[in-house]
């Protein structure tokens, strides 16, 4: 398939989205609930393009709409700009002390009117990544609560989760960094629970919490080394470098 992203011919495959397309041609559409791995939540809306097929065109969500051939994607109008600032100041509003968020305002040129200063500030815009992450592992340990202008990701009842190992996926994931983790003297705390930090038997630094280690050995029915992934990735290299020198 080959489909034109402001004026750029590009290859796509089916099934394949035009946030995929895009991000493989360099070409840059804003987005806080996309990420690798975590396609199809569209909840942001950010990722706004316009798509011409013959002589209708409509404006769409590129992390969930499906390319189809001959299509031409253009990234920045003058509406979906406005659309983009709309939904910017909204986050402003929500998440006004949020660095990530403000940068994206300063970018876009959009400030948040002097009326709503003491809005309430909560760097968590319910993108959802971290109840996708925390789903994917099978933990299940958080989710979405309550309804309206409540509505909130946490554990049940805001108690410390039973189902929680403590990975920490759901803050690796987060775009604002809404979901507070902390490391002192081998503690890991997050969720209002405190974890046991392994360290790693090559470097000695901690890598990660008793209970996510002891559930990828129950998954995976094997014992792991204690040994960090930048342990395995500089082992793995000098093996393979060992065997490249082997054959020539």
């Amino acid at each position: 398939m080959l489909i034109n992203i402001d004026g750029k011919m590009c290859k796509g495959h089916a099934g394949e989205t035009l946030m995929e397309v895009a991000n493989r041609n360099n070409i840059d559409i804003p987005s806080l609930c996309y990420k690798k791995g975590f396609e199809g939540l569209g909840r942001c809306r950010l990722c706004l393009v316009e798509v011409k097929e013959g002589k209708r065109k409509k404006i769409v969500s590129a992390c969930v709409y499906p390319i189809k051939d001959g299509i031409e994607v253009i990234t920045s109008t003058d509406e979906i700009i406005k659309m983009r600032k709309d939904i910017i100041l909204l986050l402003l509003l929500r998440s006004p002390e949020n660095d990530y968020i403000k940068e994206l305002a300063e970018e876009y040129g959009v400030k948040s009117p002097k009326k709503y200063k003491d809005q309430k500030n909560d760097d968590c815009i319910l993108c959802g990544l971290c109840v996708e992450a925390c789903e994917k592992l099978g933990t299940n340990a958080i989710s979405f609560v309550y309804r309206g202008i409540t509505k909130k990701v946490s554990t049940p009842f805001d108690d410390p989760s039973k189902d929680c190992i403590g990975c920490g996926s759901c803050a690796e994931v987060c775009p604002t960094n809404a979901i507070k983790l902390r490391e002192i003297n081998g503690t890991r705390t997050i969720w209002n629970r405190s974890f046991d930090l392994i360290q790693c038997t090559v470097c000695g630094n901690y890598y990660t919490t008793a209970e996510s280690l002891k559930y990828v050995e129950e998954k995976l029915d094997y014992e792991e080394d204690h040994i960090c992934e930048r342990c395995k990735r500089k082992a793995m290299g000098s093996k393979f470098k060992e065997s490249f020198q082997n054959i020539y």
